[in-house]
């Protein structure tokens, strides 16, 4: 079972959809009993880093999240906002993330830009992916749906797995050990994004 965090934040109906089309269960997450039962756990979200983190503290769920994945290492897929709070710290907001992932996340800088650019960054766009990547597997030039004004930097390289160009390249997709994440929307990215879901199941 595909666990999908449902804490406010994010189309928890449109993974579940899809997993539905696709034959695979996938059911909202919203108790701790919900979460020890999950064998995959989807961490979506949109809007503010703070916000994000606030919601999921309140939905009495963290215990069990921070549980599954750092101690049980279910795999985790983070999405948009859900991939960002799993970094230390944002320029967004003054809370701590949860940690997961040895980054911090920061604004795109306007210096970067042209006249044919502009925050957010909405649209479709490139994603530059690693050849031996799993998640990845079976894409060829994917494009992927985005809809943001911060990014995740992480501190070292080792851990993206997909980059994509806005001003300069930026990590996109990151993998850090079961931890994986996706700045883009793959709910939101046609073929490309179920071939995402569909590979993270069968990870």
């Amino acid at each position: 079972m595909i666990g999908v965090v449902d804490y406010g934040l994010g189309n928890v109906r449109a993974f579940e959809n899809i997993y539905r089309r696709l034959g695979i269960a996938a059911a909202p997450v919203r108790t701790e009993e919900e979460m020890s039962a999950s064998e995959r756990i989807i961490l979506p979200g949109v809007g503010a880093f703070d916000w994000a983190m606030e919601r999921l503290t309140a939905s009495g769920m963290l215990d069990a999240l921070n549980r599954r994945v750092l101690d049980d290492h279910v795999p985790v897929l983070g999405v948009c906002v859900g991939m960002q709070i799993m970094a230390r710290s944002s320029d967004e907001g003054g809370r701590p993330g949860l940690g997961w992932i040895e980054a911090s996340v920061k604004r795109f800088d306007n210096s970067w830009f042209n006249d044919r650019t502009h925050l957010p960054h909405m649209g479709w766009n490139d994603v530059d992916s690693r050849p031996d990547c799993p998640l990845f597997q079976g894409l060829t030039q994917p494009q992927f749906y985005f809809l943001h004004s911060y990014f995740l930097l992480p501190d070292s390289d080792a851990c993206v797995i997909g980059t994509t160009d806005y001003g300069r390249p930026f990590a996109s997709a990151v993998r850090q050990g079961n931890i994986w994440a996706t700045q883009f929307h793959p709910e939101k990215s046609h073929d490309f994004g179920v071939r995402i879901l569909r590979n993270f199941a069968e990870l």
